[in-house]
């Protein structure tokens, strides 16, 4: 069977202002050609089977020229593989998507385009900048301001200011004096209001508000670089009252999110809402112990067991897993009882049909083994390791129960020098941990001897809390077990802290 490649725009760096089609495009992708402009958070969302060749570009250098990269897309598209280009912004919009499309036409190769949102759009947005408005403009104009090596500008600046339209220079951070200066020799006025936008949309977005003559000393005093956006018209104006994204409460926070890599989105999608910028270290991994003789035994003769208890979304899926090995359905479940350590979990549960009848006041072992009907006999289906607190209360009022591992927790990631330099430097100021073993695991990626004193643990309950107090870390605990509370927690230890990025006080 034949290839084929797909053109994607991944967007301007928020990994939210990936389309649908695009995740779509990526989720299905053997191979993935990628730029240096394709945001972190983007690239977590490859399939880990896929194989990644980076080929990213800057100004200046090619880390693989733009004819070597043609030549990849077209040979593994000829092997048969499905290859996702992923492209920073729009392949179409100063992309060169257009060059490497005309390869794959030559040879026959089937191929698609996704448009992505451009940064001439997206960067201004977030700025607070509508690129159109009726009372200033009426047309908007993208300009490369890409120069060659040696060669000047071949842009018609008097065409330009002869619209009267706003201007949005992409590529063009190095030759921005040049711009400047052909725009006022062109006649333009020089107190014409200007900006230029850094990192747009991400989280380290940062904006230099100017006029046209004074946007180079301004630009170079805030030490703007690559990549960044230049813009000049009037609606450059409307900044002050529109920058909406400087005013979000995680603004400029760096926040890193220890869950496991399935887990990770939730929390992490809802911290980049508010502004943070989010490092994603899964440090562990749950991995279902498969096939696991014992819960099918004891589901085979559920007729024993009064009440099903899950204290985790990882529980839910393996047990949901064997249910689909053996056949079975809700129907199965009728004499049993369900309960949930959380509201996580009971969602977990909802999505397989099934309602928690019993779900703990507060979201802990301890509350769920003290708070459980005194009903029959207890099947417990949990991690390999778990805490002791559930089957202790389950004993202290003599229920019995049955205590099944089906999942285990593994901390196998690679050492990391550079998280641990991070950490210990304060550079990256909070931590979430949703459980004991997220913290186990951060040890094992930084090394036990890290000096974490530097690091705000934000806890998701007391247990959790409880591992992270032993490493010497300042201790903040949401209100309850939830994500929900989690992200309240962050905003909370967010608004006390002073946090400084890139030398400007956010």
């Amino acid at each position: 069977m034949g290839g084929k490649v797909t053109l994607v725009g991944a967007g301007p760096g928020d990994p939210g202002l990936l389309t649908l089609k695009g995740r779509e495009a990526l989720a299905g992708a053997d191979v993935v050609v990628y730029d240096r402009l394709v945001s972190p958070a983007i690239l977590a969302m490859i399939p880990p089977e896929a194989r990644t060749i980076d080929v990213g570009k800057e100004a200046s250098h090619h880390k693989v020229p733009q004819e070597q990269i043609n030549l990849i897309l077209l040979e593994e598209a000829l092997a048969g593989h499905n290859v996702v280009r992923l492209k920073g912004g729009d392949p179409f919009v100063f992309g060169r998507g257009g060059e490497e499309l005309e390869a794959l036409a030559e040879r026959g190769v089937p191929f698609e385009e996704i448009p992505g949102i451009t940064s001439a759009i997206a960067a201004p947005a977030y700025g607070g900048i509508p690129v159109t408005h009726r009372d200033y403009c009426s047309s908007v104009h993208i300009i490369t301001g890409h120069q060659r090596a040696g060669k000047p500008l071949t842009i018609d600046f008097e065409a330009l200011v002869r619209t009267k339209g706003t201007l949005v220079f992409l590529m063009g951070v190095t030759a921005m004096p040049a711009i400047v200066e052909g725009l006022l020799e062109a006649g333009m006025d020089p107190d014409t209001p200007a900006a230029m936008v850094e990192n747009g949309t991400t989280s380290t977005q940062r904006q230099c508000d100017a006029t046209l003559a004074t946007l180079p000393e301004r630009a170079a005093a805030m030490g703007i670089h690559s990549p960044a956006i230049i813009l000049v018209g009037q609606v450059c104006a409307l900044a002050e009252r529109f920058c909406w994204f400087d005013h979000l409460p995680l603004r400029g926070q760096r926040i890193l999110v220890t869950r496991p890599r399935d887990r990770a989105g939730a929390l992490s999608d809802r911290l980049r809402a508010l502004g943070a910028d989010v490092w994603e270290y899964p440090c562990i991994e749950t991995r279902p112990i498969w096939p696991c003789p014992a819960m099918t035994a004891a589901l085979e003769h559920l007729e024993n067991y009064r009440w099903l208890v899950f204290t985790s979304p990882a529980g839910v899926a393996a047990f949901r897993r064997t249910l689909q090995e053996m056949k079975k359905d809700s129907r199965y479940l009728s004499d049993v009882q369900l309960a949930a350590i959380g509201s996580g979990t009971a969602r977990a549960l909802a999505d397989m049909g099934l309602i928690a009848d019993y779900v703990p006041p507060v979201y802990d072992a301890a509350h769920l083994g003290e708070g459980l009907p005194a009903e029959g006999k207890v099947l417990i289906l949990r991690a390999e390791i778990g805490s002791p607190a559930l089957t202790a209360a389950l004993e202290s009022r003599s229920i019995p129960y049955d205590d099944i591992p089906v999942y285990r927790t593994v901390y196998d990631n690679p050492r990391s020098e550079q998280l641990r330099s991070a950490l210990e430097a304060g550079e990256v100021p909070f931590v979430t941990f949703t459980s004991a073993s997220t913290v186990k695991g951060l040890l094992a990626t930084v090394g036990a001897d890290a000096d974490l004193s530097r690091v705000t643990a934000l806890c998701i309950g007391k247990q959790t809390a409880a591992e992270a107090r032993k490493h010497n870390m300042t201790i903040k605990i949401a209100a309850q077990a939830t994500i929900d509370a989690l992200v309240e927690l962050a905003q909370d230890a967010a608004s006390s802290l002073e946090y400084t990025f890139g030398g400007v006080m956010l």
